[in-house]
């Protein structure tokens, strides 16, 4: 085929505009945006999706007359024949998808000036066609005006109908009710829509396996929908049908299509789970919580691990109080019972409990629900005494008589059935200021009470009191005693500053701060007088609020140190002398300045005398220290000589010796433990206990006898100094001793032994020389 270059022009149709160069021979044919052709304008973009009719229409009046440009010269021939259909087929392909048989029209183009149409449509995507006949005359153009041909296509049935899936997979639960819809299949036929060609029919042609029924499963005819059309179905047994399905065109009596569904059995909840006992017995000790009693187990039919069959676990009577739980063990088939609260043996030894189990989701079916009797023994423990109150709170005066009743605090024990006795111990007193009677829990006074000591916080002394029975293992409760002390007038008030320093000339006053450890009924207004020589030398009077004491120089004296006695007492008359070390200096005024601090009134002499004195007595130190050391290096003579051999007999220059000239094995001293394993020896810090606190070292010197009083009860009552409280056993020590019976030792005056010498050895040897030698023992 030859192209006119001249008259030919080139356009590409797309969604957007793209470059093309299109080259015949050496030349290049325009590109254009837009022709008209056939009265119908073309445009280089298409903004949308081109229909496959829209195709259609552009193969019909563009590409079918290009294939046949230049027609009038053609020789037709097979070869010819085939390479046009097959260009038009790959168009056809392009643009609707159509093969050879399914192609919308082929289209031979006329020969020798006669137009012959030969038409094959397929009703499946073209039922009407139309396009316009022109009538050529060779050589002097058209005939006649161009013609209308319509033309419509009649359907065949010629396509059967096919699934959509050729396996189709569903699944159907056993407890599946009939008339159930499990799945829907689908089937397509290509003839034309809505007539008796593509009416479709379904039907189910076989069913594996055949069992329990071969009609366990029907099918809607029209709809397609499988449903279940009786009862039977078990997972357990059969886990899996296979049907075949087939759809017929023409209402059912046509052409056909068969496909697979494939239905798999799943699980229900139509299996009860079951207990693998109808009864248990266990038993656990009273006073524990939480504490695991037992495991049951059961089994279930259904899926392992499934929600149909993991088991739950429920009380379903015997519980009121709410004292058990019970819970699913990890593997979900075992129930778990434990004790939710403390069981009391002697409130009720034996528990009675209905247990029932189901599984997480409902039953499928109407199912019985397993049950178990469950039978729990409580064991009966020593229970420790129970103080009532756990705290008790008395009120008493700090000024309490020793010896004086606080209170009778006393316990219970629980274990009635047991008939023991209780018995009272004072576990933690900071103080020591209480003791218990064993037997009847009466607390009195130990030693005196005083609210304002550290021990004491917001008036109130705590103490533990400890109650035991007499078990052969006690147990021990514990009650807490707070003793609510009411302040007297017991502490004097004192001054804070000890010590101060004026001038000897113009003076100024000092403020001294003055406490009172009672409480505020007790302590100011004061009052202050001065003792002995101070009144002639010093002035004191309280301030304003009564608080505290103004002191001032009241005559002028010699620069060094003096002793100002001042008496304090309260708003009820309790004083106390207190003293002031006064440091006068020869200065002036406010700002104070010693020269020297030699004591005023003090005789060179007589300090010359105290330390003759010391040194003499120091000298008197030494010479009996030399005397004590020349005493001990003087040998003495042995009471035995070297050569007197006696048996097991030593002897020693000084006291104290022995224990390192003899081997002892020291570890039979612990055989009594190791033959006790079930005592345990405490030798440690017992840190329960809070340590006491001990005063600080006072700067009044008065004060040094309480603080040495007070730290001395402190240091005794303190639980973490040793030596600690030791439990020490000693088992008995065994028979069969190389070493014999100590009866051998009698007083026989038999045998060849002389025991006269022992009365030369010395008055440790009196008894022995007494006994066995004749003595005083002999007259009696």
């Amino acid at each position: 085929m030859q192209i006119s270059t001249s008259n030919s022009e080139s356009m590409v149709l797309a969604r957007k505009k793209v470059e093309c160069l299109l080259r015949v021979g050496e030349e290049v044919l325009p590109q254009v945006e837009e022709f008209k052709y056939l009265r119908i304008l073309f445009t280089i973009v298409v903004k949308k999706e081109l229909s496959w009719k829209a195709r259609l229409s552009i193969y019909r009046p563009i590409y079918v007359p290009i294939l046949a440009y230049g027609h009038r010269r053609w020789v037709m021939t097979e070869r010819t024949r085939l390479r046009i259909q097959a260009a038009k087929m790959n168009f056809l392909r392009r643009v609707a998808g159509l093969n050879l048989r399914e192609r919308d029209a082929f289209w031979t183009p006329p020969l020798r000036g006669v137009p012959d149409i030969s038409l094959r449509e397929e009703a499946s995507w073209l039922a009407q066609d139309e396009f316009k006949a022109y009538a050529v005359a060779a050589g002097s153009g058209d005939a006649e005006e161009p013609m209308d041909i319509v033309v419509n296509v009649i359907d065949q049935n010629d396509n059967k109908p096919i699934f959509v899936q050729d396996i189709f997979l569903g699944e159907v639960a056993e407890a599946s009710p009939k008339n159930f819809d499990v799945i829907q299949v689908v089937a397509k036929d290509l003839d034309e829509e809505n007539s008796y060609n593509s009416d479709l029919r379904y039907s189910i042609l076989s069913q594996e396996p055949k069992l329990p029924s071969n009609d366990l499963f029907v099918i809607n005819p029209v709809t397609g929908f499988i449903r279940v059309n009786a009862g039977g179905l078990d997972r357990e047994k059969y886990p899996k049908y296979t049907l075949e399905v087939q759809a017929a065109d023409m209402e059912g009596n046509g052409l056909t299509g068969v496909a697979k569904v494939i239905l798999t059995v799943t699980d229900s909840n139509d299996n009860a789970p079951a207990f693998t006992q109808s009864s248990y017995e266990a038993s656990v000790a009273e006073n524990k919580a939480d504490v695991q009693i037992m495991k049951m187990m059961v089994t279930d039919g259904d899926e392992p691990h499934s929600p149909a069959w993991n088991a739950k676990f429920k009380i379903i009577s015997g519980d009121p109080e709410g004292l058990f739980s019970v819970k699913t063990g990890p593997n979900k088939q075992e129930g778990i019972l434990s004790t939710a609260k403390g069981l009391d043996f002697e409130k009720n030894n034996k528990h009675t409990l209905l247990v029932a189990v189901e599984n997480e989701v409902p039953f499928a079916l109407p199912l019985p629900t397993a049950t178990a009797t469950v039978v729990v023994k409580v064991e009966d423990v020593n229970e420790a005494p129970i103080f009532d109150p756990l705290e008790k709170l008395v009120s008493k005066r700090e000024d309490l008589a020793v010896d004086s009743d606080v209170v009778q605090y006393t316990a219970s024990d629980p274990d009635t059935a047991r008939n023991q006795n209780v018995m009272y111990r004072i576990i933690r007193d900071p103080a020591g200021w209480l003791e218990v009677d064993k037997t009847t829990g009466l607390i009195k006074v130990k030693n005196a009470m005083d609210r304002e000591s550290t021990f004491v916080k917001d008036d109130k002394y705590t103490a533990l009191i400890g109650a035991y029975d007499n078990d052969e293992v006690p147990a021990t409760g514990t009650g807490t005693l707070v003793i609510q002390l009411e302040d007297v007038n017991d502490n004097a008030p004192i001054i804070e500053e000890r010590t101060i320093r004026v001038c000897n000339k113009e003076s100024t006053p000092h403020l001294l701060s003055v406490t009172d450890k009672d409480g505020p009924g007790y302590g100011s207004p004061y009052s202050v007088s001065l003792q002995g020589t101070s009144k002639s030398n010093w002035t004191a009077r309280m301030n304003d609020s009564k608080t505290g004491i103004i002191l001032n120089l009241a005559t002028q004296l010699d620069s060094g140190q003096y002793t100002v006695v001042l008496r304090v007492s309260d708003r009820q008359g309790l004083e106390q002398d207190s003293t002031v070390q006064a440091t006068v200096c020869d200065c002036t005024g406010a700002e104070v300045r010693c020269k020297d601090r030699v004591a005023a009134g003090t005789d060179l002499s007589l300090i010359l005398g105290v330390l003759g004195g010391i040194l003499f007595l120091l000298m008197v130190v030494l010479l009996l220290l030399l005397l004590a050391r020349r005493r001990r290096g003087v040998k003495k003579e042995p009471l035995l000589q070297d050569t007197d051999v006696r048996d097991n007999i030593f002897y020693y220059d000084e006291e104290g010796g022995g224990e390192d000239d003899q081997d002892y094995d020291l570890g039979v001293l612990h055989r009594g433990l190791d033959n006790r394993p079930e005592v345990f020896r405490n030798d440690v810090v017992p840190n329960f206990m809070p340590a006491p606190q001990y005063q600080p070292r006072p700067a009044n010197p008065e004060e040094i006898g309480n603080f040495i009083d007070h730290n001395l009860k402190a240091a005794d009552n303190d639980p973490q100094s040793p030596p600690y409280d030791s439990l020490l056993v000693f088992d008995y020590e065994g028979g069969g001793s190389e070493s014999g019976s100590l009866s051998s030792l009698n007083s026989s005056n038999s045998g060849d032994q002389d025991y006269e010498c022992l009365s030369e050895w010395g008055p440790r040897f009196k008894k022995l020389a007494d006994m066995y030698g004749g003595g005083e023992d002999d007259m009696l």
